[in-house]
C-alpha cells in the first residue's frame, strides 16, 4: 500500500512534469522557416471571413490588413440581409478583391461550407472578422505547406489592446491576454515535443482546399454527432483539426513575431462567458479525441499527457489543496523550522508555477506583473467554470456577442430532428448572392 510520501511525490510529478518539460520545449521550438524560392506564394492564398455583419469598423479594418498581405482574394460570408450592407461597402471603397456571399441563417460551419466551393486557390485561410494581420504572415504560414505532408497551419496570437483602458478594462483584458500567451505556449511546446497541439484556432488558420474540397470531409463537417444525440454545429475549428490528425495530416504552428496576429477578446465580465464556451468546446473535442478517435495516444501521447489529459484531471484548487495536505501529513515528525521551510519552498514552487509559462507576458508588460494575483485568483476559480461546463455540455450559446446566438438552435439538434434540420441545412446553404 502506498504511503503519503508516494502519493504525494507522484502526485507532484504528475502535475509538474508537464511544467517543466514543456518549458524546454517553449524555448527549443523553433517555427518552419521561409523557404528561399518557395513554391507557394500570396497569390495561391483565398482568405475566407464568416462575419455576423457586413459593415462596420472593425471588419474593414480586418480586411484592410489581410489585403496588405496581398491574397488572391477574400471571401466574405455574412448573414442576410448583411449582404446588401457589404456590397455598399465594397462598391464605396473599390475592393475588387473582395466576393460576398451569405447565408439565411448565422452559423460559422455553415457559412465556411458556403465558401470553399467558391475557392480558386490551392490554400484556403479561415479568419475571424475582428483580427490584424502582419504584413509578414503569409509567408510564414505557407512555409509548412511547401511539405506536401503538412494541411493545416496556425499562428500565435496576441490581444489587441485597449487604448487607455479603465480599470475593468485593464482587469480583463490582462487576464484574455494571459488566457492567449497560456495558448501560445502550450502550442508551441508540444509542437516541439511531438507535433501536437490541442486545436488550431480558427481566429487565423490555414489549409489545403484540396482537404476541405474532399466529399467525406464535407459531409463530416455537416453531420458531426456529439454523443449519438445531438448532431453538433458548433467547434469548427476542433472539428477540423481532428479531421487532420485521423487522417494522416501534419499540422503546424509557426510561433513567430512576424506571424503574430492580433484579436479582441471581451474586456468586462463578458468574459466569463467566453471562458465558458470555451471550456466546454475544449470537453467536447479533447472527450471526442481522447476515447473516441484514440489517434492521439499513440501519435501524440506528449500532447495527450499535457495537453488532452489535463481537460479531466486538471482542477488546481484540489490539486494546490491536496499536495498541501499530504506534505503537512509527510513533514508531521519533522522540526517545526524544517516543517516550516519546506512548506515555504513548496508554496513558492506553486506560486511561480503560474507565471513561468507567462513570463513573455510579463517581460513586454512589466506593469501586469502586480495583476499577478488577480490570475491566481481567477485560475481557482475557472475550475468553477470548466465544472459548471462540464455539467452543460449540450448548450453552445455565446452569450458575449450580440447576433451571435440568433440561430442557437441549430448549433446542436436532437438526432431525431436531423432528417429535417438537414435539408434546411442545405438549402440554407444555397442561399446566397454573388458580386
Amino acid at each position: 500500500m502506498f504511503s503519503c510520501h508516494h502519493v504525494f511525490i507522484t502526485l507532484f510529478l504528475y502535475r509538474y512534469l508537464r511544467l517543466a518539460v514543456n518549458l524546454l520545449g517553449f524555448c527549443m521550438h523553433r517555427p518552419i522557416p521561409i523557404p528561399g524560392s518557395p513554391r507557394l506564394t500570396s497569390q495561391n492564398v483565398t482568405v475566407v471571413i464568416p462575419s455576423l455583419h457586413g459593415d462596420g469598423g472593425e471588419l474593414w479594418d480586418t480586411i484592410r490588413s489581410i489585403l496588405a498581405t496581398e491574397p488572391y482574394e477574400i471571401i466574405l460570408v455574412t448573414v442576410g440581409a448583411q449582404e446588401r450592407h457589404a456590397k455598399h461597402v465594397v462598391k464605396e471603397l473599390n475592393l475588387s478583391k473582395v466576393r460576398i456571399y451569405s447565408v439565411s441563417q448565422p452559423n460559422k460551419r455553415r457559412q465556411m461550407v458556403r465558401a470553399i466551393p467558391e475557392v480558386q486557390t490551392d490554400i484556403t485561410i479561415f479568419a475571424d472578422d475582428d483580427v490584424t494581420w502582419p504584413s509578414t504572415l503569409l509567408p510564414w504560414m505557407l512555409a509548412p505547406l511547401e511539405d506536401e505532408r503538412y494541411g493545416g497551419v496556425g499562428t500565435n496570437q496576441r490581444l489587441r489592446r485597449a487604448e487607455s483602458p479603465n480599470l475593468q478594462q485593464r482587469v480583463w483584458g490582462y487576464l484574455g491576454a494571459l488566457y492567449l500567451e497560456r495558448r501560445n505556449f502550450d502550442c508551441a511546446s508540444c509542437m516541439f515535443i511531438d507535433g501536437g497541439l490541442p486545436c488550431l484556432s480558427g481566429r487565423t488558420v490555414a489549409y489545403r482546399t484540396s482537404i476541405l474540397r474532399d466529399p467525406a470531409f464535407t459531409y463530416g463537417f455537416t453531420h458531426e454527432e456529439w454523443l449519438g444525440q445531438y448532431q453538433l454545429n458548433a467547434d469548427d475549428d476542433n472539428f477540423i483539426t481532428r479531421w487532420l490528425i485521423t487522417h494522416g495530416q501534419k499540422i503546424s504552428y509557426q510561433h513567430h513575431k512576424q506571424a503574430e496576429v492580433l484579436t479582441t477578446l471581451e474586456d468586462n465580465p463578458k468574459f466569463l462567458k467566453q471562458c465558458l464556451r470555451w471550456s466546454r468546446s475544449n470537453w467536447r473535442s479533447n472527450i471526442t479525441s481522447m476515447f473516441c478517435d484514440r489517434h492521439i495516444w499513440t501519435h501524440q501521447p506528449w500532447s495527450t499527457y499535457a495537453v488532452y489529459l489535463t481537460t479531466v484531471s486538471h482542477w488546481a484548487f484540489i490539486w494546490d489543496l491536496l499536495l498541501i495536505y499530504l506534505y503537512l501529513d509527510v513533514a508531521r515528525s519533522w522540526q517545526s523550522d524544517s516543517r516550516d521551510l519546506g512548506l515555504a519552498m513548496l508554496a513558492g514552487w506553486m506560486i511561480s508555477s503560474k507565471f513561468l509559462k507567462l513570463l513573455g507576458h510579463y517581460i513586454r508588460y512589466p506593469g501586469d506583473f502586480l495583476l499577478l494575483p488577480v490570475s491566481i485568483v481567477f485560475g481557482y476559480f475557472h475550475g468553477f467554470i470548466k465544472g459548471y461546463a462540464m455539467l452543460s455540455l449540450n448548450v453552445t450559446a455565446w452569450g458575449s456577442r450580440e447576433g451571435a446566438d440568433d440561430d442557437d438552435a441549430y448549433r446542436m439538434i436532437r438526432v431525431s430532428q436531423k432528417h429535417q434540420e438537414a435539408i434546411n441545412f442545405q438549402n440554407s446553404a444555397c442561399y446566397s448572392y454573388t458580386q
